[in-house]
């Protein structure tokens, strides 16, 4: 352990003083019924103190809600509540040199050494937790029983126990909240508990942050709206399958663990026969992304470090939109985003420049001899609207799917580089590969397996919608 923590020390010290990654060709599942979760309204998860509204919530009111919003009729009060919170920046750091026994002050010199600042993690963290402390407090001050988690913590039996679940921290932590909750009848509520640092786009306003009383009474009388946020599933068949997640996070925080497992279900995998369409344990509530991974492992075998590099390949795969014809296509991934993921990375990928706008624009004008007055107004005019083209409603049953920097020649082709669309399939011709959910859980999608992705309304998340 000593060689270990003396490595990472002179590692970054180096760092730092050098400075200045057999299947039918048609779309399966052309029949699979959806599977629908039902409304469970009393007595889930072991108990029946569920308070949907004063006495028993309007279940007409319940069940409507696959796209219109919802009717808040009677107001909404849990009597359990599971509140995850966010791994912080300064627990994360701790978690990962945890193995090498570093005290407070190895871990300040390595911080500073990577240009972190051990004293700005520190006053972040106590300020995510006082926050968190005040959501903790409002609720029991109500007379609600209360569970916090972290990500470890966090799994389905916990959110069985739960009349609703809050996310207490950022986007991130709200993606993460989503990801086990299947039943779209139990609320998830954001709340950014560090709103100078993060941008909370899924969360409550930032003024409930310290108010969060507020937003608790608000609840109970039912001054808010449902939102019913649209989700992707994801059905995995194919050869060589492997339908159990990664979590990514954990993956950093112990590469070489995640390594020798991983390398353990491909040898189970290689031996596998064609499996058939199988319903994978997540929903998307931002994208799904296909693609290649770009990756480099480092392993340490006692005190000297030993590198393997991957190289970055073009992702190879044949895709059918809406059960239309299969094509060929190399690129550098695909993504495909909900409403709610249309204002995240899909709208980073499509977006425009109004220098390219303009260029554009300077183009039109001399080939079709426009008398068109190239004004910096008309250009940020055209690009907002074009920008503005890419964002829908987060209820809207559909899906955004954007092929990244496509390849182009007389083999490959790709007829659309984006497109709105209920039902993607993608068969994989990568060799390694993986469907990435949201940032945050993986799975491996490599040549043969075949992933057919759509929108369920019966995958839709619940969550709620207060005014500023």
């Amino acid at each position: 352990m000593t060689c270990y923590r003396g490595f990472l020390l002179c590692s970054c010290r180096c760092v730092a003083g050098g400075r200045a990654a057999a299947t039918a060709r048609r779309c399966p599942l052309g029949g699979v019924p959806a599977e629908s979760a039902g409304p469970r309204l009393g007595g889930v998860g072991g108990g029946g103190r569920r308070h949907l509204g004063h006495g028993r919530h309007s279940q007409a009111c319940e069940l409507e809600g696959g796209g219109g919003g919802g009717c808040p009729a009677g107001g909404f009060r849990p009597a359990r509540v599971v509140v995850v919170a966010k791994t912080t920046r300064y627990e994360f750091e701790q978690q990962r040199y945890r193995y090498a026994e570093l005290s407070e002050e190895d871990l300040k010199q390595l911080l500073a050494l990577k240009g972190s600042s051990y004293n700005g993690l520190l006053e972040r963290h106590h300020i995510h937790t006082k926050n968190v402390e005040h959501i903790l407090d409002s609720l029991r001050n109500e007379g609600i029983e209360v569970r916090l988690v972290k990500r470890r913590e966090y799994d389905e039996e916990t959110v069985r126990w739960a009349d609703a679940v809050i996310a207490a921290g950022g986007d991130g932590t709200m993606l993460l909240a989503a990801s086990k909750v299947l039943d779209r009848f139990k609320p998830v509520i954001g709340v950014n508990t560090d709103p100078e640092r993060s941008e909370g786009h899924l969360c409550l306003p930032v003024r409930y942050t310290h108010s969060f009383p507020e937003a608790l009474q608000k609840l109970y009388r039912g001054e808010f709206r449902w939102l019913w946020r649209q989700r992707i599933r994801l059905y995995l068949e194919g050869t060589g399958i492997n339908p159990i997640p990664v979590d990514l996070h954990e993956q950093q925080l112990s590469l070489d663990q995640h390594s020798k497992a991983l390398n353990s279900t491909r040898i189970h995998d290689q031996r596998s026969e064609v499996s058939g369409p199988q319903l994978l344990p997540v929903r998307a509530l931002n994208e799904v992304f296909i693609g290649e991974s770009l990756s480099s492992r480092v392993n340490y075998k006692s005190c000297k470090p030993s590198f393997t590099f991957s190289i970055h390949r073009a992702s190879y795969y044949e895709i059918s939109v809406d059960d239309g014809p299969w094509e060929k296509q190399k690129s550098s991934g695909l993504n495909l985003c909900t409403g709610t993921g249309s204002k995240a990375w899909s709208y980073n990928i499509n977006r425009v420049a109004t220098q390219a706008v303009e260029d554009v624009l300077k183009i039109a004008k001399q080939q079709a001899n426009l008398d068109l007055p190239l004004n910096k107004e008309l250009v940020e005019k055209v690009t907002n609207k074009y920008n503005e083209s890419l964002l829908y409603n987060p209820e809207e049953p559909k899906m955004l799917f954007s092929i990244r920097e496509p390849i182009a020649n007389r083999i490959f082709s790709s007829s659309r580089q984006r497109c709105f669309s209920s039902k993607v399939c993608v068969r994989s011709r990568c060799w390694d590969a993986c469907m990435v959910i949201d940032g945050g859980t993986s799975f491996e999608f490599n040549d043969g397996a075949i992933a057919s992705i759509m929108i369920n309304r019966d995958d839709a998340l619940r969550t709620v919608l207060l005014e500023q």
